[in-house]
């Protein structure tokens, strides 16, 4: 059984942070998780048509690097989009109407859940394949150094992500030409019903893996917000000095299904009782009970919090459902052929 990285750590003291920026934290965490509980309960309705994979119990590794980040840095995601999406600015409107493929949709509803962009924020984009969005970065992370520009480049991916060839390539090619880059790997234990067991040695630590390739590495507690920041935050100053790219591995596990809305431990492929162990390191909830302890929040403060939060994402969901749905013209907007 999988057990927390944070036994015997603890989340930490937000003392030397100002009390306005771990409050904001918060609410970015609890703003992910009230979004992604209401896409949950409405997905039944079949009014979302695109597949969803939710990140409820991996808010804090998108909260904690995205806050590390500026608005001209440049996120791209895999699959499990949502969290990066909103963690780096992007619109919940326009989210929301791509995932009810309506034409104002942040991809003109041609991209759905897996496939959010805005580059008005620097949410440069998504890939549904196991790395498609690494070689991509790379790509931007090299283009960024051609060109002088300040910006650094982050790319999140799974664990099985690893696994594949490009990856190993984009540790060797990124470390070479020294780009500013960030490889963030979340690490849940699972890809889809998958264990990790089941795919790579238990002698195979990602840490030490990716230090082979000649780049600083470091595995961190997923689940606590300010352990990601502090890595994430310490990744971006070495990339912006032109140290290069850092690899860091967040151990985090996801609460609901690999895709879909509700839980799928029943089916037998992992333990309920192993869900249900890692549900008492809520990054959500933990952090909340330690900005309460400190007095930095307290109650009321939250449910008036949540309160906006969810005002928001009602309006937003009903801003989606009344938008317009594509038009047969729509077919031929970013088509493009070569004669």
């Amino acid at each position: 059984m999988v057990r927390h990285s944070y036994e015997g750590k603890g989340f930490g003291r937000p003392g030397s942070y100002e009390p306005a920026f771990c409050v904001e934290l918060f609410r970015r965490m609890l703003r992910i998780r009230l979004i992604e509980e209401e896409i949950e309960r409405r997905y039944p309705q079949d009014q979302m048509k695109t597949p969803i994979h939710l990140v409820i119990g991996q808010e804090a590794t998108a909260v904690g690097c995205c806050a590390a980040l500026r608005v001209s840095d440049l996120a791209y995601s895999s699959h499990r989009t949502h969290g990066v999406y909103l963690a780096k600015g992007g619109d919940l409107r326009a989210m929301l109407s791509e995932m009810h493929c309506r034409a104002n949709g942040c991809a003109g509803s041609r991209g759905g859940s897996m496939h959010l962009i805005d580059f008005g924020v620097g949410m440069a984009g998504t890939s549904a394949l196991v790395a498609g969005s690494v070689p991509i970065a790379t790509g931007a992370a090299l283009a960024a150094k051609m060109q002088r520009a300040d910006r650094v480049i982050a790319v999140f991916f799974g664990e099985a992500a690893t696994e594949e060839g490009v990856v190993s390539e984009c540790l060797n090619f990124a470390a070479l030409k020294r780009l500013p880059i960030v490889f963030f790997c979340e690490n849940n234990f699972y890809s889809v019903q998958s264990p990790l067991a089941g795919r790579q040695p238990a002698s195979r630590e990602l840490d030490h893996w990716a230090e082979s390739h000649a780049m600083p590495a470091m595995r961190i507690d997923g689940m606590n917000v300010l352990e990601v920041y502090e890595a994430a935050k310490q990744a971006v100053a070495r990339a912006k000095e032109g140290g290069g790219p850092t690899f860091i591995e967040a151990r985090v596990y996801r609460f609901r299904a690999h895709g879909g809305a509700g839980d799928d431990s029943k089916t037998g492929y992992r333990d309920v009782a192993e869900r249900e162990a890692w549900e008492k390191a809520c990054p959500v909830e933990g952090f909340y009970g330690l900005l309460e302890k400190e007095k930095i929040l307290d109650r009321p403060s939250r449910q008036a919090m949540r309160a906006e939060i969810m005002r928001e994402t009602l309006e937003a969901f009903e801003h989606a459902l009344s938008s317009a749905d594509p038009t047969e013209e729509d077919l031929h907007r970013h088509v493009y052929a070569v004669g």
